[in-house]
């Protein structure tokens, strides 16, 4: 089979296509052959050799894990019913392949209606958010601030927090992502405009995916009792929020996001709902083959993309 293989870590031209044996499927397991794979910042950070502890790998390895396809074998103890379903999963192995293993666990049958690519794009970045307003929940009439508002993940905050009746705004990039942030409902405004921040001021919650020196300008855009959530750190490092911002304001760190992973299956299914009844719109950028892996992690370090990038096998 075709797969992605890193074997060491580094820039982006360290992904390679290679021929490896096709996976069997073992007790408890099932094979999927695999028609989209989800690429994401994690991936990225990991081939780099700069990725959290907790996703620790020694290459050679596949890359990645969400993966969209049909199950076509089933292993010893599996429910027959899997058998020719179509499921988004997360690999056993890596997910940057043409076949992978799966476990009936980690698996959500894909509801009648809903493209592949459309849930394949929820499975990680739907629940997330998901579980982010959980966490730090929008009420009516509060004026939210998402950054970055079109990303993946960012996108879906965008229309979940809009649904529950706040004022969203959007922080994007150029033009082209403010037209879509506005598509969605949202006010955008321009971050690589220096004066970006102008307009903004007590604002309720701030869901902030960037970090770095940019997130670190967030907390002030709050009013007191505001609520700020990180989730993300594209700018290089999670947010550091004073001890003073700390003491007028609700701060949840990225330590949140593992205490989300015990509930991650209603989540998923409950995204894969609101998206087959249209309540919810994944924003796919780009497919690429699967071939050029390398180009779409360099689109996402040199932030070139819009929404939810995947690959085609």
């Amino acid at each position: 089979m075709r797969a992605i293989k890193a074997s060491r870590f580094g820039p982006p031209n360290v992904l390679e296509l290679a021929e490896l044996p096709a996976p069997q499927q073992a007790a408890g397991q099932f094979r999927v052959d695999v028609d989209l794979v989800g690429v994401g910042w994690l991936d990225t950070r990991i081939r780099s050799g700069n990725g959290p502890e907790f996703f620790a790998v020694t290459p050679p390895y596949v890359p990645g894990g969400a993966v969209a396809g049909v199950v076509t074998a089933i292993g010893p103890e599996v429910d027959h019913s899997w058998l020719g379903a179509r499921v988004i999963t997360r690999a056993t192995g890596g997910g940057y392949a043409e076949v992978v293993l799966a476990a009936p666990e980690a698996s959500y049958v894909v509801p009648a209606g809903l493209e592949l690519r459309d849930a394949l794009a929820l499975l990680d970045d739907g629940s997330t958010a998901l579980a982010l307003l959980e966490r730090t929940p929008v009420r009516d009439g509060d004026r939210v601030l998402v950054a970055p508002g079109v990303g993946g993940l960012g996108s879906l905050l965008v229309q979940l927090a809009g649904a529950a009746g706040a004022t969203v705004i959007a922080a994007v990039r150029g033009e082209e992502k403010a037209a879509i942030a506005r598509k969605l409902g949202a006010q955008a405004v321009d971050y690589s405009d220096p004066d970006w921040a102008r307009t903004l001021s007590d604002l309720d919650v701030v869901f902030d995916g960037i970090g770095g020196v940019l997130g670190a300008s967030f907390p002030a855009l709050l009013s007191d009792g505001g609520r700020f959530s990180a989730y993300g750190m594209a700018g290089g490092a999670e947010t550091v929020v004073g001890e003073a911002d700390r003491q007028r304001l609700s701060v949840v760190g990225m330590s949140q996001l593992p205490e989300f992973w015990a509930d991650t299956p209603r989540r998923v299914r409950q995204v894969l709902d609101e998206a087959a009844a249209g309540r919810l719109t994944p924003i796919i950028g780009r497919i690429y083959p699967l071939e050029q892996a390398a180009a779409a992690h360099s689109d996402i370090e040199s932030r070139r993309f819009l929404g939810k990038l995947l690959l085609q096998t």
